[in-house]
């Protein structure tokens, strides 16, 4: 089995779009958690449809437009406008759905990766790209750690995953030549220090 063939796969699977719904999915379903079912259920798809689905509609105006040109969005001036919709797509989300009051962990989680989206975005204007996957993985896996910590629960299994995953998805970006080592390691810092700046409001 040639791992040079396989390590695209987890720019894919840990694509930036789908890293909220895995949270989400972690949140209510594996770590302890009090709310009802139907809260469960609704949180999430309601973030499916923020982070996933109207993102891909947006893409496609874009792409039709001539903005962008693939779904990794790789060279620079292309990212501006998907990080400024990604940005007000994270605000609707955290004052309409994943409040502080009903959900203050993960809107705190939610809350970090809008200031890790607008880092991102400024650092564009000093051409420099940062990893939007490194940053998305990173964050989750802070996240997961650190809620893990506070509940007391044992997730010590998905934690040494994360911590894996996030060296394939680094070497995903290196071999399919989207992002230089310096790129990844700003992704990984951007996605990790406002997830641990915030931790004193919620933990």
């Amino acid at each position: 089995m040639n791992l040079k063939k396989i390590l695209p796969f987890f720019s894919y699977i840990f694509h930036p779009i789908f890293i909220p719904v895995y949270a989400a999915l972690f949140y209510f379903f594996v770590n302890d958690s009090y709310y009802t079912t139907p809260e469960k259920y609704f949180a999430v798809f309601q973030i499916a449809i923020i982070t996933i689905i109207l993102p891909f509609l947006f893409f496609f105006v874009l792409r039709t437009a001539g903005k962008v040109d693939n779904v990794m969005v790789s060279e620079i001036s292309q990212r501006k406008i998907p990080l400024v919709i990604l940005c007000f797509l994270t605000i609707l989300l955290v004052r309409k759905s994943i409040t502080i009051d009903h959900f203050p962990e993960f809107h705190f989680f939610f809350l970090g990766g809008l200031l890790s989206t607008v880092l991102a975005l400024v650092l564009l204007f000093f051409r420099t790209k940062a990893s939007l996957h490194m940053i998305a993985i990173s964050a989750f896996t802070v996240f997961v750690i650190v809620l893990s910590i506070h509940t007391q629960s044992r997730n010590i299994n998905l934690t040494a995953f994360l911590v894996l995953m996030n060296g394939f998805v680094a070497s995903s970006r290196l071999e399919m030549k989207a992002h230089t080592p310096k790129e990844l390691v700003i992704g990984f810092l951007l996605g990790i220090i406002p997830q641990l700046l915030l931790l004193g409001f919620w933990l």
